[in-house]
């Protein structure tokens, strides 16, 4: 028998995108961040095309924020933080990439990155240590509390 290679089947418009990272996030305090990279992969036997949308666009440049991705292959989409200023510090933006089959007109598939300014990456370091140290913390309390010498005996007791 004559076998065809099976194409996604679209559910109302949902084709899967895959796009890494998933998340942007910008150090105020260190300029090398202010530039990212996207990168859209098409592990479809089709080409797409895309677009990349973003709710302040006032605040970011996207180069080549609109094109189109050979079968099996990837692109890479640069985003600049263009605004760095304290008032937009935590402040969630969000992109959102738009992907079809080349020959048509209506987005099949979508995905949204979220991208934060932060004011300093040393202060999210620290703040991520502390939270790593509290949860070992917790994991600590809860490995000594399930070995209870009453919680041992009565294991004992039943084997």
């Amino acid at each position: 028998m004559h076998q065809q290679k099976r194409q996604p089947e679209l559910v109302e418009g949902n084709l899967p995108v895959f796009v890494f990272p998933t998340e942007l996030i910008f150090y105020a305090d260190d300029q090398s961040t202010h530039k990212q990279v996207l990168t859209l992969y098409n592990p479809y036997e089709f080409a797409l095309k895309f677009k990349v949308l973003c709710t302040t666009p006032n605040k970011y440049v996207v180069v080549d924020a609109a094109g189109a991705v050979k079968p099996q292959c990837c692109v890479d989409i640069v985003i600049r933080h263009r605004d760095v200023r304290s008032c937009h510090y935590g402040v969630i933006d969000k992109f959102r990439l738009q992907v079809s089959e080349q020959s048509q007109r209506k987005a099949s598939g979508r995905k949204e990155v979220v991208a934060t300014l932060l004011p300093s990456a040393k202060e999210q370091q620290k703040e991520e240590e502390e939270k790593r140290l509290k949860e070992h913390l917790t994991e600590s309390l809860f490995f000594e509390q399930s070995f209870q010498p009453g919680l041992i005996t009565m294991a004992i007791l039943r084997t």
